[in-house]
């Protein structure tokens, strides 16, 4: 199994970026799937989850300090999750990883390297 993050860069604030995870070796369809990051000299935090419903079943959970301002949908193929951000802020620069779980299975990815600065 194998996750790849892509898309992170240097942004500008209040940028926007898109980040895209790519997964082989399972069926993500079946995986709720995740973004947290990781902050200079702070712990892995949670940034956006999305279930495996369809429709107006998928529910998508967001922590409190990317409300309004990130999206995470669920792709197409081999590209399962994407990560949509806006109006980014310097506080936004981390390492973004992408997360596959299933009962007590968990995947991630290597990570992703945002940086929001002038």
């Amino acid at each position: 199994v194998q996750l790849v993050e892509s898309g992170g860069g240097l942004v500008q604030p209040g940028g926007s970026l898109s980040l895209s995870c790519t997964g082989s070796g399972r069926v993500f369809s079946f995986y709720n799937l995740a973004w947290y990051r990781q902050r200079p000299r702070n712990q892995r935090e949670l940034v956006a989850e999305i279930d495996t419903g369809v429709g107006s079943r998928q529910t998508k959970t967001y922590a409190e300090f990317v409300k309004g301002r990130f999206t995470i949908s669920r792709g197409e193929g081999n590209d399962i999750v994407s990560l949509h951000m806006t109006d980014l802020a310097p506080a936004d620069t981390a390492v973004y990883s992408c997360n596959a779980y299933v009962g007590g299975t968990h995947y991630w990815g290597q990570g992703t390297q945002v940086t929001v600065a002038s």
